[in-house]
């Protein structure tokens, strides 16, 4: 039962990875390739290689990804292991039978939803375990050499420099300006994907009337409470500290609650991103 349990998610997890550079393939097919767009990366310097040489962006990807792929195993020990390898393969053999359509001649459009669907595909992909190699597998070879540096500003590097070099391929500054649009959005829609859509929202609560706050909450809300100790630097005085988490729906709510309750009461709000626990997201047992 076990052994069949973990085949089923391995299953479900590469099975969410093909889905994913499915979505990366029609991407760059559909709106960047078309338009030299370049979102950074090595898809996107297989965009500018086409643009210079006439390579095939599928044959240039496996070109430069596989020989990374092998430097990263021999540098890293191994640590993006199969499901990059499944996913470099795969993103090029989608690139190979999805179509080559030019949707739009509109840079803007193109580089806004060719950004929108490389994030969702990469997203995708990320949180099934997977990566793309690119830029993200050359920072983690570039930081184990040089360790002053992190990962990420290496990646910042790389994309930094394939935005340029295909404004200098195109002979237009608006490729490169308008490739960094794509490389933003395709961030913050990865982003998105990985932490969600932000729809909780967490309270710290600091009132004189704790007990009363709380049992309303929980009472009207139906949402649990915690209470933390605390002390004012300024007065010198205990503090009583509540802490709950709401859905936005609920959100205008608490802040009646407490304030009916305690005019005085101090608020604090942050966006929360992912909350695991009873009332939320439960954890996955083994």
């Amino acid at each position: 039962m076990v052994y069949i349990e973990k085949w089923y998610k391995k299953f479900i997890s590469y099975s969410g990875i093909t889905i994913g550079v499915a979505i990366m393939a029609v991407s760059l097919n559909f709106f960047l390739e078309p338009n030299t767009i370049a979102p950074g990366g090595v898809t996107g310097l297989a965009i500018v290689i086409k643009k210079i040489t006439g390579a095939p962006v599928y044959i240039t990807n496996l070109v430069i990804n596989i020989p990374l792929f092998i430097l990263g195993m021999l540098m890293l020990g191994g640590i993006f292991g199969a499901k990059t390898l499944f996913a470099t393969i795969g993103l090029s053999f989608f690139l190979k039978i999805v179509p080559y359509k030019v949707v739009t001649t509109d840079l803007l459009l193109s580089s806004i939803f060719g950004g929108v669907l490389m994030g969702i595909g990469l997203g995708i992909v990320f949180r099934e375990g997977g990566t793309t190699g690119g830029s993200d597998l050359a920072g983690a070879i570039l930081n184990k050499k040089f360790p002053a540096l992190s990962t990420s500003v290496f990646m910042m590097v790389i994309d930094t420099l394939v935005v340029i070099i295909a404004g200098v391929a195109n002979k237009k500054i608006e490729v490169s300006l308008y490739s960094i649009i794509s490389l933003y959005v395709s961030v913050k829609v990865i982003d998105l994907m990985l932490e969600g859509f932000g729809y909780l929202k967490g309270f710290m609560i600091i009132t004189d009337k704790p007990l009363e706050v709380s049992e309303t909450i929980m009472e009207r809300l139906n949402r649990g409470v915690t209470l933390f100790k605390g002390k004012g630097m300024y007065t010198k005085e205990e503090k009583d500290i509540l802490l709950c988490v709401v859905n936005r729906s609920q959100f205008a709510k608490i802040k009646e609650i407490v304030l009916a309750i305690d005019r005085d009461a101090f608020i604090m709000i942050t966006e929360m991103n992912e909350v695991i626990g009873e009332g939320f997201k439960e954890i996955e047992k083994k």
